[in-house]
């Protein structure tokens, strides 16, 4: 018979995502007063704003609930039974359910939050649970930025779940918003592979190839440039430049040689 924690976990699955972020009194007398001194002070980064609202630029990793390791998790649990071990997925799933709420108002520092005591909590005998919780929480980290702490959660979920079609595309999507083309276009691949019918996929793979084509002449442009003008500092003190050698491209081979010119044009 299926047990409730399973029954609500396939009603309540992973989330998802919309398409696209005083000092104290003083006797000094009025000629020394420790406020006007503290007034001249400069402000250091230490000093907490004065509304006491915390800007998302000041949500660290510390503000974070920690992961737990596998090896601790399974050491944790290694001698309960297993109706204690039931007890436990029922809790992550509360957890989980919370951090969907808290997601869906917006609040994803505390989504986190709850997404990783989560996975701290669910046995590691239920990988696909917590492939879920992994593709949650990179999801509540894409929308505070923190893009390379979402690649990581859905490599792990990528990872205990290979066939997680909704955690791929969301590496895809992320790969996409970091200008790491190549692998966004293989996320997107892997995508297809799955659901040939996602539109997302399919026209990214129609677009992506010659985005990347475009990014790789930008950067071979630039890094000529480059060369060529450290090759003008060079040249410079015996009255040389870069203008003096003409590049070559073989259409055969599409290898280079270089021609000396004494009077370029």
């Amino acid at each position: 018979m299926e047990s409730n924690a399973d029954s609500n976990l396939k009603q309540n699955n992973d989330i998802n995502v919309p398409n696209e972020e005083a000092c104290g009194s003083s006797t000094v007398k009025d000629s020394f007063d420790l406020k006007d001194c503290k007034n001249s002070l400069p402000k250091t980064t230490d000093e907490k704003p004065e509304s006491g609202d915390e800007s998302d630029d000041e949500f660290s990793d510390a503000d974070e609930e920690l992961d737990m390791d596998e090896e601790a998790i399974a050491e944790n649990h290694k001698n309960l039974s297993e109706e204690e071990i039931q007890k436990l997925k029922e809790e992550a799933i509360t957890l989980k359910n919370s951090g969907n709420e808290s997601f869906k108002k917006g609040d994803f520092k505390e989504a986190i939050t709850f997404y990783t005591k989560a996975m701290n909590t669910c046995p590691l005998i239920y990988p696909s649970d917590r492939s879920i919780l992994y593709a949650n929480r990179a999801a509540s980290r894409i929308s505070i930025d923190k893009k390379e702490e979402a690649i990581l959660d859905c490599n792990k979920a990528i990872e205990l779940n290979p066939q997680y079609l909704k955690a791929i595309l969301r590496r895809a999507q992320i790969h996409r918003k970091m200008d790491s083309l190549e692998k966004s276009l293989e996320d997107y691949q892997k995508v297809l592979e799955l659901d040939q019918s996602n539109a997302e996929a399919r026209q990214a793979c129609a677009t992506l190839p010659a985005e990347i084509t475009e990014k790789n002449e930008k950067l071979k442009t630039e890094m000529f440039g480059k060369l060529k003008e450290l090759g003008n500092m060079c040249l410079k003190p015996f009255g040389m430049s870069t203008d003096n050698f003409k590049v070559v491209q073989d259409p055969n081979s599409g290898g280079y040689s270089i021609n000396f010119q004494q009077n370029p044009s």
